[in-house]
């Protein structure tokens, strides 16, 4: 146990497959992600509780350990240590509950998707800096959309609809996808691979046990400055996603910029 009652962290040396398989490195390249996606594991000493979540994330963020390995994108492209120590972190929980793809069905229900995966188009219109020619993306960014409220706000605060809304609207240099197939697919492999899971014990059904906080580093003005100086730009992210089992916590980040060459 690190000094103080502190934790301390160590970073593992880990992959992920959906971070090295081709296909998906390469839609990854299609969807301009490819360069800006960091994902890091680290093992810590103590036990963790969720209520220990903004003690936890300032920890992690100052460890001298985590602040020289730790990868931050750049809007650039390429990746180099975040350096500095925290000076105030904010730790948002995002629930994980979610075990099944089924969730997505009510975009062929709804319309959004034919039957054969095929994305409906609709008029090009341009919001916060995307391109909304389909009504997937017109769902996720627009209020006026028919089928804005086809997931309640509960549901969009979902890891899994997270990750598919980071997916569908990409990088600075993004080729959307006309089927949706892709991005479900991509979607559940890196869902699968950064959550852990158990059997209840009583009812034998699995549940995710991972802790997941949307985090944010500032400096001793008050700046954010990680996991980008523009917190508020819905592709900038970074997630803490912690195992309290093995002692594991898992960055996933992501900086929205332009191409990576």
């Amino acid at each position: 146990m690190a000094a103080g009652g502190k934790f301390g962290f160590q970073l593992l040396s880990r992959t992920f497959g959906f971070m090295e398989d081709r296909e998906i490195k390469d839609l990854f390249m299609k969807w301009g992600l490819q360069g800006f996606l960091s994902v890091q594991t680290y093992m810590f000493e103590k036990q963790f509780q969720a209520y220990q979540k903004d003690d936890f994330v300032l920890d992690f963020l100052r460890d001298p350990k985590v602040t020289s390995t730790l990868l931050m994108p750049s809007k650039r492209g390429g990746l180099s240590a975040v350096g500095s120590a925290a000076a105030s972190v904010t730790a948002k929980a995002v629930p994980c509950s979610i075990l099944s793809m089924d969730f997505f069905d009510r975009l062929r229900a709804d319309g959004l998707v034919h039957e054969d995966g095929r994305i409906c188009g609709c008029f090009d219109e341009y919001v916060e800096g995307f391109t909304i020619s389909d009504e997937i993306r017109k769902m996720l960014l627009m209020e006026e959309s028919d089928h804005y409220d086809l997931y309640s706000d509960v549901e969009k605060e979902e890891f899994l609809f997270l990750l598919f809304r980071h997916v569908v609207l990409g990088g600075g240099c993004c080729q959307y996808e006309d089927s949706v197939d892709p991005y479900l697919t991509t979607v559940k492999t890196i869902y699968k691979q950064l959550l852990s899971v158990q059997k209840d014990p009583t009812t034998k059904a699995l549940q995710v046990i991972s802790n997941v906080f949307r985090v944010t580093a500032l400096d001793d003005k008050g700046n954010t400055y990680y996991p980008s100086e523009d917190p508020d730009h819905p592709q900038n992210f970074c997630y803490l996603l912690v195992d309290p089992l093995k002692r594991h916590v898992t960055v996933f980040s992501h900086v929205y910029g332009g191409s990576p060459f």
